[in-house]
């Protein structure tokens, strides 16, 4: 009897923990079995294990073979294992060294073939490899340059099981094999937007620069044509730079939505979903295996959703959770997965179905029910955790035509937020939070940084009045300390309190 060991990745949720693969060979019937609670495409590899290495070159014996997955109380999901069970199950054999790969972790899944095809998730994976202390990780080629942003492991890229297999010690011919995982661009380099392009939205562009100062989500609503779109794409220009950390946890989402990834931005993401996107869609999930829905990919930073009010309400409702959170847990019948959903919420819509309420020479054809219908669409508990609520109206033709930029550019939005953001990270050191927006209500209505009574008086007077709840209370708190450290005050005044009253209440435009 001879049992060999190896080591994977089990990915649940943008968590990877590690999985070793053990293969036996007994003197039994000749068998392939894999236990250790697999999936059916898990338990798929099989046969390509059993072909990979036929044609690798690489015969198994012709004996019982069992491969375990431990701890085999964890769901195994994927073709990710493929490599793994392969090198086990050849070192069992005797084909390659087993000492060779005891300290190896084994990421990939095999084409009949022998060549090693690409799988999600590498980035991560290869994260957790690193903080569970391995030294060596094998992924595939074309993962390769992902699996290289993890500092402090050493990885190696492999285009075919035979060359895998050669590294452990085997002698056996390496073919030349055409990589079948063409490696994808990241993309089209996005167009600059710049906030000078944004001509006669000053007040906009105010509430803009408030939102990122502090973390806060945003409404805009207004008719077509008025800039919501321009305002919102414009936002992601001048938050504050991702951290190395962050772009990393920003990557591996990436690298588990499926994407390519080479290098790491420090710019934050933007994810705009098409009305029509289902629940799934927005906050993930799948029937077998866990993924990241758009409010995950907008982590550490912007989820757009234009024509909100034509989102299903079960959609809208569905970011109620995670706005308060900072997370989604999706639950199946088999697994429970849970994802960072950390962003910024921009809502635009427009005032009637028809889009031309409210605007001056031009005739609304909508009855006034459907026009209160459509504004229902947005629910009010989804209402009540919208910091800023912005009507914005369209640019005279004059403006418009004047041919001049904005004299506020995106460098210098970026610089104000950095430096309010700066002021806000001084006063809550002693504390977990950074921005204003996520600091608890208590604290801003207790202790020292409770405001004087004829400070706080206008949102006193709405409180009573049922004109705010207590959550809405608190957001407006937090949007008049983030208006003072954006005026380098060090606390807010009546003036700060009641310009985000006004904000909250949607009259800031």
């Amino acid at each position: 009897m001879s049992t060999t060991r190896t080591w994977s990745v089990a990915i649940t949720g943008v968590d990877g923990h590690l999985v070793e693969v053990e293969a036996d060979l007994s003197n039994q019937t000749p068998e392939f079995k894999i236990i250790g609670l697999p999936d059916k495409s898990l338990g798929e590899a099989v046969q390509r294990v059993h072909n990979a290495s036929k044609n690798s070159g690489l015969e198994l014996p012709r004996r019982r073979l069992t491969v375990n997955l431990s701890p085999a109380s964890l769901p195994k999901h994927g073709s990710g294992f493929d490599l793994a069970i392969a090198v086990a199950t050849l070192a069992a054999g005797g084909a390659i060294s087993g000492r060779s790969i005891r300290d190896t972790v084994h990421i990939g899944e095999l084409g009949l073939d022998g060549r090693i095809r690409t799988v999600p998730g590498v980035l991560p994976a290869v994260f957790a490899a690193a903080r569970a202390g391995f030294e060596r990780a094998i992924v595939p080629a074309a993962n390769a340059a992902e699996a290289r942003l993890v500092p402090g492991i050493d990885v190696r890229a492999a285009d075919s099981l035979a060359r895998v297999a050669v590294w452990h010690g085997a002698e056996v011919e390496v073919p030349d094999l055409e990589t079948t995982d063409a490696v994808r661009p990241d993309g089209d380099p996005q167009e600059a937007l710049d906030l000078a392009d944004v001509v006669g939205q000053e007040n906009a562009v105010d509430a803009l620069i408030v939102a990122a100062a502090g973390g806060h989500h945003l409404l805009l609503s207004g008719p077509p044509g008025a800039g919501k779109t321009m305002l919102a794409r414009r936002l992601p220009g001048i938050l504050p730079a991702l951290t190395e950390e962050e772009a990393l946890e920003v990557a591996s989402i990436r690298s588990l939505a499926g994407e390519h990834v080479a290098s790491l931005s420090s710019v934050p993401p933007l994810e705009a979903p098409h009305h029509s996107a289902s629940v799934a869609a927005l906050v993930g999930g799948g029937s077998r295996v866990a993924r990241p829905g758009a409010i995950v990919r907008a982590h550490r930073g912007v989820l757009f959703l234009d024509e909100a009010a034509e989102f299903s309400r079960v959609a809208l409702d569905a970011l109620r959770q995670p706005l308060e959170a900072g997370s989604i847990v999706v639950d199946r019948a088999g697994f429970t997965a849970r994802f960072p959903a950390r962003f910024q919420l921009i809502l635009a819509m427009n005032p009637c179905p028809c889009g031309n309420y409210g605007v001056r020479g031009v005739e609304c054809t909508c009855p006034s029910v459907a026009i209160r219908r459509y504004a229902a669409r947005l629910s009010g508990p989804l209402r009540d955790r919208v910091d800023i609520e912005l009507q914005v109206s369209r640019v005279a033709a004059h403006r418009a035509m004047a041919g001049t930029r904005a004299d506020l550019d995106t460098a210098q939005a970026r610089r104000r937020v950095a430096d309010a953001r700066s002021r806000a990270a001084e006063r809550w050191r002693s504390t977990p939070w950074r921005r204003n927006a996520d600091i608890p209500g208590t604290w801003l209505r207790q202790g020292a940084l409770r405001l004087d009574g004829s400070v706080r008086a206008p949102l006193d007077r709405a409180l009573e009045r049922g004109a705010l709840t207590l959550r809405g209370y608190d957001r407006v708190l937090r949007l008049a300390w983030t208006m003072a450290d954006l005026a380098g005050l060090p606390r807010p005044g009546q003036d700060e309190i009641g310009r985000a009253l006004l904000l909250k209440r949607g009259f800031g435009g």
